[in-house]
């Protein structure tokens, strides 16, 4: 009986080691369960616990990029107040890279690795010039409110390049939370006069903004899967000074003296040079990285609705009871598309 038993306990491990068990798709046949008492499950339980803490953690971290992203549009706004929207776009990098350079000398952060040189040139591509020289063209053009409706698309097309360049899995909620958000931010974005002062051109111009802007976020993302977050962003920032330096000098050269500079403008372009272009990033590629980029760019939908409350402050905006009740629905739809993704389960 002795050998019938332990050809038993043979087959059930065997039974046991064939299950499947991928964390990265939150899925857990039912079976599984039945091997509780297996001498593994203590570890899987904790791989299930730690991939459940790393998810909430890259949202928390997710929000906290949003929150100096949704500075963005306002401090720009204030920006070309007083400087060239040219000027203020190249002279970004410039103004992070004050705080990028002394950060890598000062942690001995490892050389610029040349094998991932195509994809860093990508991200520059959409973060550093596409984005801001595009955009701040836009609201030179128009208002924030009329911008922001074209903008509130970059969490939806965020998520679909996402699933194409990382081949992530998402249900069909998460698809139906996203556009809903989408819907609701349009409409948040009309309640504040978006529709007004159309431009043909300063819709194009977002448009362009927009698209650059996801693209480059889901590069950046993959980047930090060799290379911590606030390395990407730096060596982003840095690689991008020799042509930023001289084009911000040359713009500065041929505006400047169509400008009134004033103490306002210099905040705004300081706030989006550093906030926007450098600490924001930090937080949100650590964000993309652990929650996954597809499902933590869903936490930008909420950036319109901090964005309406720096407008208020900053631009002295009016805040209506509509705008608010919208704002609600759109973190309703956040909500939605967070908890759409399959639960892991803690085996018992």
């Amino acid at each position: 009986m002795a050998p019938t038993r332990f050809l038993r306990s043979l087959a059930s491990a065997h039974r046991f080691s064939k299950t499947r068990c991928r964390l990265g798709d939150t899925y857990w046949p039912h079976t599984l369960g039945r091997h509780a008492s297996h001498p593994h499950s203590k570890a899987l339980r904790a791989a299930t616990a730690d991939a459940k803490r790393k998810e909430i953690l890259g949202l928390i971290y997710a929000l906290i990029g949003i929150f100096f992203f949704s500075l963005s549009l306002p401090l720009t706004k204030m920006a070309i107040d007083g400087f060239n929207p040219i000027f203020t776009a190249f002279v970004r990098p410039v103004i992070a890279a004050t705080l990028a350079v002394p950060l890598l000398i000062a942690f001995k952060a490892p050389k610029f690795p040349q094998a991932h040189l195509r994809a860093f040139l990508f991200t520059i591509f959409g973060g550093v010039f596409i984005w801001p020289i595009f955009i701040a063209s836009a609201l030179n053009r128009t208002t924030s409110a009329h911008v922001a409706i074209i903008v509130s698309i970059m969490p939806l097309s965020t998520a679909i390049f996402a699933v194409l360049r990382t081949k992530q899995t998402v249900s069909w909620q998460f698809w139906a939370a996203s556009v809903l958000g989408t819907a609701l931010l349009v409409l948040f974005a009309i309640s504040r006069g978006g529709a007004a002062d159309a431009d043909p051109i300063a819709d194009l111009f977002t448009l362009i903004a927009v698209i650059a802007s996801s693209m480059c976020y889901v590069e950046g993302a993959q980047l930090t899967q060799v290379m911590p977050g606030w390395q990407v962003i730096s060596w982003v920032v840095i690689l991008a000074l020799p042509i930023c330096i001289p084009a911000s000098f040359i713009a500065w050269v041929l505006t400047h003296h169509n400008h009134v500079i004033t103490t306002r403008s210099v905040v705004g372009l300081l706030g989006i040079g550093y906030s926007s272009m450098y600490i924001g990033f930090i937080a949100w590629y650590r964000g993309l990285k652990d929650a996954g980029t597809a499902h933590g760019s869903q936490v930008q939908q909420v950036q319109a609705i901090l964005t309406l409350g720096w407008s208020a402050l900053l631009l002295h905006e009016k805040v209506t009871t509509p705008m608010v009740l919208i704002a609600c629905g759109v973190i309703g739809a956040v909500l939605w598309a967070l908890i759409s993704r399959q639960r892991i389960p803690v085996i018992s």
